[in-house]
């Protein structure tokens, strides 16, 4: 399996043919230098956390484009599709879709989720955590926008993820040191990749306070250079 970070909380997974892409937030995102024809090429299938605006990012036009299906809340998926999206796989919380060689299942995350209209908001479900598992290789969970919650426990029971995408970025997330404190308390990962920082001034600018509260610990912090694909 391969994984690419496009900055803020958008990753690409490439495994056994198919492409997924979480998040894709590209257009007005200041973390996202890179190629977004190459980053959506061949993409089958988006999943997305929740219904903010950073997070749902250009997908109407990358599905539009591609004819990708769009994983998702019902609520948001009802959105988008009023947006005219066609190809759409609603889902909630607890439930587990499969796909064409792997599934996505849908858990608790600690947020929000609308779409801004100026000062209101137009309420898209809740917010959620993806897991991606593929049989017989990595199970990546995106954690979404959260908070630590103490139910992270149970999903490291029923799910028990090989990769996880961490917030860490404060404010409107988990910042650093409770990030940490969740992938240590909670979970056995082997790997861990922080995002959600650095992307805008009111965010935590860098991830260090993640990944020194993880030094010595057995999960390996892994900080790739964005829009580079890494192995994992």
């Amino acid at each position: 399996m391969q994984l690419t970070w496009y900055g803020h909380s958008a990753f690409r997974l490439d495994f056994n043919g198919q492409a997924v892409l979480l998040d894709p937030f590209f257009t007005g995102n200041p973390a996202f230098a890179g190629d977004r024809d190459a980053a959506i090429k061949g993409v089958g299938t988006i999943v997305l956390t929740h219904g903010h605006a950073d997070h749902v990012g250009d997908t109407l036009e990358i599905a539009a484009q591609t004819g990708a299906k769009v994983v998702a809340n019902y609520e948001l998926c009802m959105w988008l599709s009023a947006q005219g999206l066609q190809n759409i796989d609603p889902m909630n919380t607890g439930g587990t879709v499969q796909q064409d060689g792997f599934s996505v299942s849908m858990v608790r995350a600690d947020h929000s989720s609308a779409h801004m209209d100026g000062k209101t908001g137009v309420p898209l479900g809740s917010a959620n955590g993806m897991i991606v598992t593929v049989p017989g290789s990595k199970t990546v969970y995106h954690m979404g926008d959260t908070d630590i919650f103490g139910d992270m426990a149970l999903i490291n029971e029923i799910y028990q993820p090989h990769i996880g995408l961490v917030p860490v970025g404060d404010r409107f997330t988990m910042g650093g040191k409770v990030a940490a404190l969740a992938v240590k308390r909670f979970f056995h990962f082997e790997t861990v990749i922080p995002c959600h920082y650095a992307t805008f001034g009111l965010l935590d600018q860098n991830p260090d306070a993640f990944a020194l509260a993880l030094e010595g610990s057995k999960t390996k912090v892994l900080v790739p250079e964005k829009g580079q694909a890494v192995t994992l």
